[in-house]
């Protein structure tokens, strides 16, 4: 990278008890840059962003946020990021305002405000209890207290978890907006689809390891080859597999699914010339790009 990382990490481990939660994982997020943690539940994201703010503790590795190095347990990092935990927790008595304000103790009145504002343009009813929100409006919350502070890095986990397309679009929009304007943010998801436009490289992590790291164009592209068959059973699922192998055509069965590699070419047509050389029992749907 051209410029000193706002988030660099070497070596990074955690075990619980006989549990390798974290291998050494090594990890590197610019300024103005978003980076997205891709990995099914109890993957090791959580862990991960716990262990960088020192809310967890780490066995091993090196950690150097916004240029300080993570020590003891962790306060001169959190005094320069903002982190969303993955559960929602909330006061339920509390108005929205006043979970702002608890949530945001010790910032300044600029930064309230802030937090305030975004609250409002999301539409949250701030003067009522929050404990008659909705989930999706609780993942708000907590986003626009997230949001607000004025620092260089934010982690964020499973900061979209359970948000409609619109909720979604609306806190992708300002996280966008604020790597714009420089700030750092690495940020967790099970869910592929619901943070791959937003981010500028995408981390696989499975079982505390580090899979992959690769941009969502690459990915794209790479699922453009694809299609997914689905057939009314596994039986049937499982003679045409056997026919796509003779052909020497790639396909991974998933039940009575088949994910098939058409290749580069156009995916509609390299289907119909693979039909028209094989007697394959026809699928009752075919979608492409999966």
């Amino acid at each position: 990278m051209s410029q000193s990382p706002a988030i660099c990490v070497r070596g990074l481990s955690r075990r619980f008890g006989a549990k390798q939660a974290l291998s050494p994982v090594d990890l590197e997020v610019a300024p103005g840059e978003i980076v997205g943690l891709i990995g099914p539940n109890g993957s090791g994201k959580s862990t991960l962003l716990r262990c960088l703010t020192g809310v967890v503790r780490r066995d091993a590795g090196e950690v150097t946020i916004d240029g300080v190095t993570l020590t003891g347990d962790g306060v001169n990092i959190r005094q320069r990021v903002t982190y969303s935990p993955g559960e929602v927790n909330t006061y339920g008595e509390l108005t929205g305002t006043g979970q702002l304000s608890w949530l945001l103790r010790g910032r300044d009145s600029d930064t309230h405000a802030r937090a305030h504002e975004v609250a409002c343009e999301f539409g949250l009813p701030l003067k009522k209890r929050v404990r008659t929100y909705s989930h999706g409006m609780k993942r708000q919350l907590l986003f626009a207290a997230a949001i607000a502070p004025d620092v260089r890095v934010r982690l964020l986990d499973e900061m979209t978890e359970g948000l409609d397309p619109a909720m979604r679009a609306g806190i992708l929009d300002r996280l966008r907006a604020d790597a714009d304007k420089g700030s750092a943010t690495l940020l967790s998801s099970h869910h592929f689809g619901e943070i791959d436009r937003v981010c500028d490289r995408l981390v696989f992590i499975d079982d505390g390891k580090k899979l992959s790291e690769e941009s969502p164009e690459t990915i794209a592209e790479r699922a453009r080859g694809l299609a997914s068959f689905e057939y009314s059973d596994e039986s049937e699922a499982g003679v045409a597999l056997a026919g796509l192998s003779a052909l020497d055509v790639e396909a991974e069965e998933r039940g009575a699914r088949l994910l098939v590699r058409l290749g580069d070419q156009d995916p509609q047509g390299a289907l119909a010339s693979l039909l028209a050389k094989a007697d394959l029992p026809a699928p009752t749907s075919v979608v492409y790009g999966k």
